[in-house]
């Protein structure tokens, strides 16, 4: 299965914010970003802010991946996916990474981070409505319930995050009160999705 494993700081460094890709680290002083925010390589305090229409569309793409874990020929995939349904295409994108099940396993606060999430789901700890799901980019729907499986639910990982992240569940979906069971109660609306991306700005990049 392709995946991205080189150095992941690195992406945020190149982006010139955090993303929040290493769950604790990136709010602890061991973050690369609190002592080297420029990008990286040689000439990385070199680079200045300004550039070409075309490379802040690019940077926004590259952000909008890099923050849903998702390789360049997924996003188009994606993309061509949220260009054919109706509505505004880029918050139709958003949307559709949103609903993809590694992200909501990240949303319930199981996962430290997506990367993270992403493992969980690979590893059979996920089940969509009552079914084993190992598919990170399975796409939920409304009405859907995932669960943590029992046994995972006292992991000791699974416990640190839900103990030690203050992640607010997202409007679109529920948790029951123990928490290891969420419902989709609709698609995610733009101002419920907090991914700090401009989405009109990669629509624009595709649209050349």
């Amino acid at each position: 299965m392709a995946r991205y494993t080189g150095p992941v700081c690195r992406l945020c460094r190149r982006e010139r914010m955090k993303l929040y890709l290493k769950g604790p680290k990136c709010d602890s002083p061991r973050c690369p970003m609190e002592s080297r925010p420029y990008p990286p390589g040689d000439h990385g305090r070199d680079r200045t802010r300004q550039g070409s229409e075309y490379l802040g569309q690019l940077r926004e793409k590259q952000k909008a991946r890099r923050i849903y874990g998702v390789l360049e020929k997924q996003f188009v995939i994606t993309y061509e996916e949220a260009s054919r349904q109706s509505g505004i295409t880029g918050e139709n994108l958003l949307r559709l990474l949103e609903l993809r099940l590694d992200n909501v396993t990240f949303r319930a606060g199981w996962a430290a981070s997506r990367s993270q999430a992403r493992q969980f789901v690979r590893h059979g700890h996920i089940r969509v409505n009552g079914k084993r799901v190992d598919i990170p980019s399975y796409r939920v729907k409304k009405g859907d319930v995932i669960s943590l499986i029992e046994r995972a639910q006292d992991h000791i990982v699974v416990r640190h995050n839900r103990d030690t992240f203050v992640r607010p569940l997202p409007g679109w979906l529920e948790a029951d009160p123990t928490g290891f069971h969420v419902t989709v109660l609709n698609p995610p609306m733009r101002e419920q999705i907090d991914a700090p991306v401009r989405e009109q700005l990669i629509v624009e990049l595709y649209s050349k």
